[in-house]
């Protein structure tokens, strides 16, 4: 099974979460599609179908505005790897009380904020990040959604590992973690280097990970990160000592993504600068 990557460098938060939507609407839509016998069949109540000459020609573009995918095409979706600049993102269940300052004091800082339709609380996107947004048709890789998060998580541990840093989980929290209490042994306090967050409908997912590489770990202290309020955030470049490019970094977690999820990615656009 296959799944393409498109490397976007830096993005504004709004532009790249519409661009998000779209795949997933798409996705969605030729889903909806096969589902209901083809394209022929999505069409609402009141239009008529094509005629037959447009049947036995080229294939007519369905209602639903999506192209069609034939049941065997081996693209399962698209993956989105980007920096943003500073901005803040608060799921759908988080707590607003979790951010620390007022809107007034981000947008002095030129920081953004956004209330969006993930999981999770709070969290900071910004330089230095790598955010990887998968978004997949869970069916067709054979997951389910706790699954998934857990091969997500996954794909992190065993990236950080190949910059010496062992991680692991937290029970009732989602995301990568360092410290006592996340893995055996673990020595300091409780911190996150990679918060998760999914949407998932019809199995289709959007949102996904973002990854401390270089970040500025100021950031977070203007939030509860995660809605934690005794648990920090850390980077690799914080735990290394060692300045480390978040590109370097996405080429590690496309080859373990790959191999936790069970598909090939393939790279199909590239911007410089990444």
């Amino acid at each position: 099974m296959e799944v393409v990557c498109r490397w976007l460098g830096r993005m504004e938060y709004a532009a790249c979460w519409e661009l998000q939507r779209s795949l997933f609407d798409a996705m969605t839509a030729r889903k909806a599609c096969r589902r209901a016998g083809g394209p022929t069949h999505c069409r609402t109540a009141d239009e008529k179908l094509p005629p037959p000459e447009e049947a036995a020609g080229e294939r007519p573009r369905p209602a639903c505005g999506a192209p069609h995918a034939s049941d065997d095409d081996p693209a399962a979706g698209t993956i989105l790897l980007v920096e943003h600049p500073p901005v803040y993102t608060l799921g759908k269940s988080g707590r607003a009380e979790n951010l620390l300052v007022d809107r007034d004091s981000l947008a002095a800082l030129g920081a953004g904020f956004f209330h969006i339709d993930r999981g999770g609380d709070i969290t900071f996107h910004g330089p230095g990040q790598l955010v990887c947004y998968p978004i997949l048709d869970l069916e067709r890789l054979g997951l389910g959604l706790r699954d998934y998060i857990g091969a997500l998580e996954e794909a992190v541990i065993r990236t950080v590992a190949e910059y010496g840093i062992e991680a692991g989980r937290v029970a009732g929290a989602s995301g990568v973690w360092l410290g006592e209490g996340a893995i055996p042994g673990g020595r300091g306090p409780v911190r996150k280097i990679c918060a998760i967050g999914v949407r998932a409908s019809r199995y289709i997912t959007m949102h996904g990970l973002a990854l401390n590489v270089a970040t500025d770990l100021a950031w977070f202290a203007r939030i509860n990160p995660c809605g934690f309020a005794d648990r920090g955030a850390t980077s690799i470049e914080r735990e290394t000592g060692r300045s480390v490019a978040p590109a370097a970094v996405g080429e590690r977690l496309l080859r373990h993504l790959g191999a936790t999820l069970g598909v090939d990615i393939r790279r199909v656009a590239e911007t410089d600068g990444r």
